[in-house]
């Protein structure tokens, strides 16, 4: 019964569609047998999170005016990659473009997806160890404030509710169980 798909596609149209994501409307029949629409936004590249950690266990965040919330968010360094790329040549690139660091080695920690109701978003995020420093080189759509801090306090921030990017909280989260078990 888990792998069985209880919806049922009418129709489908593109409602929209740009060079980062597609809008698609689906008539359908949903699992209790009513009609009804179900919109889906398709994303074109996979999501790329990086949580870079020195041997002294500082941490690196990001900080910018996020248009969609209308707010500011703190972050860990994030971009897109190519679906038909390796993930983690994007995570090389955007680590150097928005930190300036150069990392020796990569540890994939998670796997997720961002907004599995309405989007097919994946999500891949890597510790990055053996650190650095450089030049970055950001966006022209990136104005950022670079943080060096504890990795305790992006914990801590995390835990007052002061990081709310999904991709973030998972990364810091899952690091702090990492490290609290001897696995980084």
């Amino acid at each position: 019964m888990e792998n069985t798909n209880p919806w049922k596609t009418i129709e489908s149209n593109k409602i929209y569609e740009n060079n980062w994501i597609g809008l698609t409307e689906h008539q359908v029949i949903n699992p209790s047998g009513g009609k009804g629409i179900y919109g889906e936004v398709h994303f074109k590249n996979i999501a790329i999170g990086i949580l870079p950690l020195d041997n002294e266990l500082n941490t690196w965040l990001v900080g910018q005016y996020r248009f969609p919330i209308k707010a500011y968010s703190w972050e860990i360094p994030e971009g897109g990659g190519a679906l038909s790329a390796d993930p983690l040549d994007g995570a090389k690139r955007e680590l150097v473009e928005e930190t300036g660091l150069i990392a020796t080695e990569w540890i994939e920690i998670q796997r997720m997806h961002l907004s599995n109701s309405v989007s097919d978003e994946l999500a891949i995020i890597y510790v990055a160890k053996g650190l650095t420093q450089g030049a970055s080189s950001p966006e022209e759509t990136e104005q950022l404030v670079i943080k060096k801090l504890p990795f305790n306090d992006a914990y801590q921030m995390v835990i007052n509710g002061d990081i709310t990017d999904s991709m973030s909280v998972a990364a810091i989260l899952k690091t702090k169980i990492l490290l609290q078990e001897g696995h980084l």
